[in-house]
């Protein structure tokens, strides 16, 4: 028995307000040039079913705002929100480094095994973000949606589709506003190329 395939854009919040920082679960708005930068991926583009978006702000005000203005049911899941950073929450990169000079070049080579002390680890953080995904695949099947969330997310996922180790995940790069497609069928899980969106492709 065939099942009809399954469609899921992925796309990264833009800019916050406070530029490049460790935020996690801090829940800073999109800055004018976010805002910008998302509605630059997706135009006028309108093929989903449904959207789903991390409840924080820089991802949520704005599957709120496309939800409003093309009539698309929208919803929350916290299982999407990026991984909690603990002591690291809310600091730019400087601000890191004056603390610890090494410490964010062992976390970019090693993230597994060197997340601050009282952060989310990455094993917890691919398990909450997996069981989301695997409940969305689930319940949604043969629909076209759209989950806007955070650069960590998007790379858990990507990663998991792709089997890659999630030691090297962090290898992905994840782009303000960046958009990736999957597709889900009979025959597993695929990376497709975005033909339809102005910018943060693949």
């Amino acid at each position: 028995m065939e099942f009809p395939s399954t469609l899921i854009d992925l796309i990264r919040h833009g800019e916050p307000v406070g530029g490049t920082r460790y935020r996690g679960h801090t829940d800073d708005p999109l800055s004018d040039t976010g805002w910008s930068q998302m509605w630059a991926s997706v135009g006028d583009h309108k093929p989903w079913d449904r959207i789903v978006s991390s409840p924080l702000l820089r991802c949520a005000e704005f599957a709120r705002e496309v939800s409003a203005w093309h009539g698309i049911p929208m919803q929350t899941d916290d299982r999407f929100k990026e991984i909690y950073f603990g002591p690291w929450e809310g600091k730019t990169p400087d601000e890191l480094v004056a603390m610890d000079r090494d410490c964010l070049t062992r976390f970019w080579s090693d993230p597994v095994n060197n997340m601050p002390e009282g952060a989310e680890s990455i094993a917890e953080f691919e398990q909450r973000v997996l069981a989301g995904w695997d409940e969305l695949v689930r319940e949604h099947s043969g629909e076209h949606l759209l989950l806007v969330g955070h650069g960590g997310m998007m790379r858990t996922i990507l990663s998991h589709v792709l089997g890659m180790p999630r030691a090297h995940m962090f290898r992905l790069s994840v782009k303000y506003a960046a958009i990736s497609r999957i597709r889900i069928d009979d025959y597993g899980d695929s990376l497709m190329p975005i033909v339809k969106f102005h910018a943060g492709q693949l």
